[in-house]
């Protein structure tokens, strides 16, 4: 039986399994895929497994109770380093102090491993350094890096990494894994397994976090405020949202998710909703709107949401999305 800790992504850990067990493993792995889908806890795994005293070697696993298993999930291990933004940013001296380190043996086990996450966040400058142990790896070295916006990262280090590509879990999946692994309760689990869009880390933030919740009860709740404004209103929370950087891709994705929830509610699809707790509200707003409306509400905020990847001013096009939100059909 498999020891992974963790929960899905059996394809990948396979593959990296079998790398470690032949004692093939490639000197850097790029792990790609939304947030808090699990990026960072295969990469976690994957470590563990490299420094393992008693890996398994039929699949590459950890044993997760060696000396050594104990000290890299507690964080205090010699040979593992976490390399994270500081202030959303990777600065070079971080990436050259890495390089200092990655140009000596390792103290205890067979490898040195660095895990680099956000690796889109990382300054031109100190991107370019870490090339070149990606360029010239020292033996017994190993970075795993990884990104939720792949599109951002360097050409020139995809290119000189082996890119793992998680995928959202199922639904089934997360609701079993919240009831079994952190007690949640039946509803709870249900309703956390649809907003969390397949990323478990997401699901399990949500649960011991109320915060999370709150912030997503009263963003909701802006939307429905902002339908019934008039322009000023409108354009006034456009650039209060337009000064939260870090707010701005998740309240348009949960905005996005509000309509689709709408638009199915109106094709009598209510079983497919994600937002099980207001399905009342649904029902509210199907009514309210024309279809086509919610079609067009539903357009307009993925094509914002591209042009907010695609870096242009927040500003305008969150000045353009409120102008365009539809006006209920009915009072």
């Amino acid at each position: 039986m498999s020891r992974w800790p963790v929960i899905g992504h059996e394809w990948a850990l396979d593959l990296l399994g079998q790398a470690i067990r032949s004692d093939r493993v490639r000197h850097a792995y790029l792990f790609t895929g939304p947030p808090q889908v699990g990026k960072t806890t295969v990469a976690h795994a994957v470590a563990q497994a490299l420094v393992c005293e008693r890996r398994d070697t039929g699949d590459g696993s950890p044993c997760g109770r060696c000396p050594t298993c104990c000290r890299v999930a507690e964080n205090r291990y010699p040979d593992l380093q976490l390399i994270a933004a500081a202030r959303n940013v990777i600065q070079i001296d971080q990436v050259r102090a890495l390089l200092s380190d990655a140009a000596m043996s390792p103290l205890e086990g067979n490898y040195k491993v660095f895990i680099v996450t956000e690796i889109e966040r990382a300054t031109l400058p100190a991107a370019n350094a870490l090339l070149k142990t990606l360029e010239e790896p020292a033996p017994r070295v190993v970075l795993l890096l990884t990104s939720h916006r792949r599109d951002l990262v360097l050409p020139t280090i995809l290119s000189r990494c082996q890119v793992i590509n998680l995928r959202p879990l199922s639904l089934a999946r997360i609701r079993e894994a919240l009831q079994t692994r952190w007690g949640v309760d039946e509803a709870e689990a249900e309703l956390l397994s649809r907003l969390s869009a397949g990323r478990l880390g997401w699901a399990i933030t949500a649960h011991t976090n109320p915060e999370l919740q709150q912030a997503r009860s009263r963003r909701l709740d802006d939307l429905l405020v902002l339908l019934g404004e008039g322009y000023l209103g409108r354009l006034a929370y456009a650039e209060a949202l337009s000064r939260e950087d870090d707010e701005i891709e998740a309240t348009l994705s949960l905005w996005a998710g509000w309509w689709r929830d709408v638009l199915l509610v109106q094709h009598r699809l209510d079983h497919a909703v994600i937002n099980l707790d207001r399905k009342a509200q649904l029902a509210q707003q199907a009514g309210h709107f024309r279809q086509d409306q919610v079609e067009k509400a539903l357009l307009d905020l993925m094509q914002t949401l591209q042009r907010i990847r695609a870096n242009v001013n927040a500003r305008l096009a969150l000045d353009v999305l409120m102008l365009r939100l539809p006006k209920p059909t009915v009072a």
